[in-house]
């Protein structure tokens, strides 16, 4: 699945936008993709010399994937899934440019409007990174809505 079919289920826009493709898709599992490039403004400042993907961005970059995931749930179509907890999180490897980042994630539960997501997040097949994010959902806001 393309950024443009991603876009219809995101709120999400550049340059915060950190699913580029989704690779797979189940009922309670999916695989998507970020290509990580030296352009990514982030790089400019962390760290100058040695460019490193912030451990908060590989987690917004999952906590996506994960919303993804949630938002095609029967009955949650056009809901927004908001982070309520992540835990259990491990980094084990930078991400750097030039890297694909692949993260899969999987609905561990869900409780009407609220869940959790295992996710893991790999490069060239090493972990890069895990934890368990839990979600709420509620009703996106449209322009001009208070």
């Amino acid at each position: 699945m393309d950024i443009l079919k991603i876009m219809e289920f995101l709120p999400h826009r550049y340059p915060f936008l950190l699913v580029d493709r989704i690779l797979e898709v189940a009922e309670d599992r999916v695989v998507g993709l970020k290509n990580v490039t030296i352009n990514e403004p982030f790089f400019q400042g962390h760290f100058p010399g040695e460019p490193v993907m912030p451990g908060v961005l590989i987690l917004e970059a999952m906590g996506q994937v994960a919303a993804y995931l949630v938002s095609r749930h029967p009955g949650l179509e056009g809901m927004t899934a908001f982070l309520t907890s992540v835990e259990d999180a491990r980094f084990r490897r930078p991400v750097r440019p030039g890297d694909q980042l692949i993260t899969e994630a999987r609905i561990l539960k869900m409780r009407g409007r609220m869940g959790k997501a295992s996710v893991v997040s790999t490069v060239e097949g090493e972990m890069a990174a895990q934890a368990v994010l839990g979600f709420a959902l509620s009703k996106a806001l449209t322009k001009g809505e208070d």
